[in-house]
């Protein structure tokens, strides 16, 4: 405390000293990200064969000298940023901490296992049905007269980044209610504006998804509004009322 009764971490701070804090913050990120990239390198040739499995093949192929390595180090990369993502979190938490009050601290801190675990549900749902309906349609979509042989750097990048988007997209519910709760947005708001948020999420789910056919833009667009709806959900039920 200071003299003025004051938490430090609660005083006015200067640009510059902004740009310090964002600056250590980041590299803060940084090393954590490296650390669980070279965890991740160790593992890279396992991860890239769990990759292949929606596939049904067990190889891909190469056709630059330096693919090799840059496509191994890419899947380690993102795996890294993955594995990061609790120390990423909580880098961003440390640099807003100083302009929330004690109450927005204790309530941020609660939401970090349930922030975690929409991002890892959102890695498993795409993996697991997103993947294997959208890669069967590329790979044998015009097979009479095409063989399709993976790429390794660009499939592996395909996948990665599609994972790992699709983890953060199911962060909306977590949005959504913090915004909420902490009183930057009001749920009424929201509310009234469902009907357009229906249709960001199908053209969003347009944009996102690889494959042109209704059914597979509609398993990332539905349950990208499901996500909304149950960010508002929780607002409803976990959001202060205001006072009378």
């Amino acid at each position: 405390m200071t003299a003025g009764g004051v938490d430090a971490r609660d005083k006015e701070l200067s640009l510059l000293e902004h740009l310090d804090e964002f600056k250590r913050r980041l590299v803060v990120s940084a090393i954590a990200v490296a650390i669980t990239t070279s965890i991740a390198l160790a593992f890279a040739i396992d991860i890239i064969k769990i990759l292949l499995i929606p596939t049904g093949q067990r190889r891909l192929i190469s056709l630059s000298p330096t693919e090799n390595f840059s496509t191994i180090f890419h899947v380690a990369l993102m795996s890294g940023i993955a594995l990061a993502m609790p120390v990423l979190l909580y880098e961003v938490y440390a640099y807003i901490d100083p302009a929330l009050h004690k109450n927005e601290r204790r309530f941020l801190l609660s939401m970090g296992p349930f922030v975690l675990g929409l991002f890892v549900t959102g890695m498993a749902f795409c993996y697991f049905l997103l993947l294997p309906p959208s890669l069967q349609f590329l790979i044998n979509f015009g097979g009479e007269v095409i063989e399709n042989q993976l790429r390794a750097s660009e499939y592996l990048s395909f996948v990665t980044t599609y994972i790992l988007a699709m983890g953060l997209v199911f962060e909306m519910p977590a949005i959504i209610f913090a915004l909420i709760r902490i009183g930057l947005v009001k749920r009424s708001l929201l509310t009234k504006a469902r009907r357009y948020v229906f249709l960001g999420c199908f053209v969003l789910g347009a944009v996102i998804t690889p494959t042109p056919d209704p059914f597979n833009q509609s398993l990332v667009s539905i349950p990208m509004y499901l996500l909304f709806e149950l960010g508002l959900l929780l607002a409803r039920v976990g959001a202060p009322r205001p006072a009378a």
